[in-house]
């Protein structure tokens, strides 16, 4: 069983398509409960469409403040919107993970306040992982933090290394760092600091840091498992990814599905593309409750040597 804190009011289309996603994701997981966050009367849609026998899988919790997606993220240290609820939940263990397709800072901000960050990691990352044409692509940070310094890209080359072995069964995990060339010595001051850093350091699960690599390789998958960029870099390179698959989705690879996993702090924390369809609802609350069953943060933290909290 899994049960999964969904925020009700997060995301452009909420909370019609998050009602949507909560339902495909019930239907398609007989073992999943979900504790539904945000005003009872839409949580009261998901329980009336389930068929009688299983509307036990879904409890509520009752909240109506939310943070909008044009509001600052610190809007997301009132206990009383749904984001912040819904991570109440998990903290205090009424539920084993979180969805919310809302704002990303205010999500993180709210994760980093109510979970607490592992120790050693600094700066938590969002990884999402793209199909490419050698297999799944992680990328981080894709908006969690928009720091680009060095010792943050290095930690973060860490981090998706022992991500892409634990969720995707990576053997040795080949780590790029994202650039505008692959010589040595190409990209601004802190892609040209991080490159001998990350070099010099040692990555977990036999990882290899085979330099810097170009954004079209992300899609390629052919030279690396695990490309790391900063917060803004990697978000702007994920919808730009995202788009042309809509457009065109290679039929071999298929689409990225919009949402990402919050690497780095106390619990597992799942954030939607704001835009995120019922669909993409649905497959987030599916990638939740796969990481908590397979305790993905435990294994996660115990490869890199940290405290998961």
């Amino acid at each position: 069983m899994a049960r999964i804190a969904v925020d009700l009011l997060g995301g452009d289309g909420a909370p019609a398509v998050v009602v949507d996603g909560a339902l495909r994701a019930c239907s398609a997981d007989p073992d999943l409960h979900l504790l539904l966050v945000g005003p009872p009367e839409v949580a009261g849609e998901v329980v009336g469409a389930l068929p009688p026998a299983e509307r036990g899988r879904v409890s509520t919790r009752p909240v109506r403040a939310v943070v909008g997606m044009a509001d600052a993220p610190t809007g997301a240290k009132r206990p009383d919107t749904t984001v912040r609820a819904a991570v109440a939940a998990v903290a205090e263990g009424a539920a084993d993970a979180l969805v919310s397709a809302g704002a990303s800072g205010a999500t993180v901000t709210a994760a980093v306040l109510g979970l607490g960050r592992w120790i050693g990691v600094r700066r938590p990352a969002l990884v999402a992982t793209l199909p490419a044409a050698s297999g799944p692509v992680v990328l981080l940070d894709v908006g969690a933090s928009f720091e680009a310094r060095p010792g943050t890209l290095a930690r973060h080359a860490a981090l998706g290394a022992a991500y892409a072995a634990t969720v995707h069964q990576v053997k040795r995990p080949r780590v790029g760092l994202l650039s505008i060339g692959t010589e040595p010595g190409k990209g601004d001051r802190a892609r040209r600091a991080a490159d001998p850093f990350i070099a010099a350091q040692t990555l977990p699960s036999e990882a290899r840091y085979v330099g810097l690599v170009e954004g079209y390789e992300v899609s390629l998958g052919e030279r690396a498992d695990v490309v790391v960029a900063d917060g803004f870099t990697g978000n702007v390179l994920l919808k730009g990814i995202e788009g042309t698959y809509t457009r065109c989705p290679p039929d071999h690879v298929g689409t990225p599905p919009r949402a990402a996993a919050l690497v780095g702090v106390g619990g597992v924390v799942i954030v939607c593309h704001g835009a995120a369809t019922g669909a993409d609802v649905a497959s987030g609350i599916a990638l939740a409750a796969h990481l908590h069953r397979r305790a993905a943060a435990t294994e996660i933290a115990t490869l890199l040597g940290v405290s998961h909290g």
